[in-house]
């Protein structure tokens, strides 16, 4: 597995608009598409935000990139600046059921 690990600050907009408009129009299309096995945006306050992709590999994780940009297009409208970006290879991994469980804002 290979994980990409992002944090963005937004200048536009409330963080509330803007989780609502990912989970609604991309979070599920994109699983789909790349192949993502789990993704999570959490509020870390203070307008800033933070995504976790994990992959099947890093062959799939490259595939994204050009779909991530066409996201941040897609919500210019919150003025969304990335701010920091990690990826590597996922060296331990534990997970219950309950991840399983789509959370909807």
């Amino acid at each position: 597995m290979y994980a990409m690990i992002r944090r963005y600050r937004m200048k536009a907009g409330s963080i509330d608009d803007l989780v609502h408009k990912v989970d609604r129009q991309f979070a599920d299309r994109l699983r789909e598409l790349l192949g993502i096995l789990h993704y999570q945006a959490i509020d870390t306050g203070d307008g800033t935000i933070v995504t976790v992709t994990v992959f099947e590999d890093e062959i799939q994780y490259r595939r994204s990139e050009a779909a991530a940009a066409r996201v941040r297009e897609a919500l210019a409208e919150f003025q969304v600046e990335e701010v920091d970006a990690l990826a590597g290879e996922v060296m331990v991994s534990r997970a219950t059921e309950r991840v399983l469980e789509p959370i909807h804002h």
